[in-house]
């Protein structure tokens, strides 16, 4: 946030001043090396930005996901495939609606007209009571 104030033209001090933050600790924040585990979340969306990109844009993190895994043998998890392509900005098509299939109507008229006894068993309604 300091940066992009900075960029825009406003001093750090006053910016880590409003912000509450000391302006040593933003320094060292700025300077500090990239963590390994930062590392290989940069690694993880570049990978998962090719095979987006050569599935013409339709895989999601699920497929994403089963490739990094299945075929490239890289141990990740699906939500942070996920979060990933969040952070990214990636999308896949969503899912086709699959519609079931409309029942027949004789098989509906015999749902629909089912005969119920009037009362309920007299067995049932002592092992109920006891």
């Amino acid at each position: 946030m300091i940066d992009r104030l900075a960029d825009a033209g406003f001093p750090v001090k006053v910016c880590c001043r409003v912000l509450g933050v000391s302006s040593p600790g933003y320094y060292r924040y700025r300077n500090r090396t990239v963590s390994p585990t930062e590392l290989r979340r940069q690694w993880l969306t570049e990978l998962i930005r090719e095979i987006h990109v050569a599935s013409r844009g339709t895989y999601g993190s699920r497929r994403i996901h089963a490739e990094l895994t299945g075929r490239m043998g890289i141990r990740v998890s699906e939500r942070l495939v996920a979060a990933l392509m969040r952070k990214a900005g990636i999308r896949g098509i969503p899912a086709r609606v699959r519609i079931g299939r409309l029942r027949a109507i004789g098989e509906t008229e015999q749902l629909m007209n089912r005969k119920f006894p009037a009362r309920p068993n007299p067995g049932s309604a002592r092992r109920l009571a006891g």
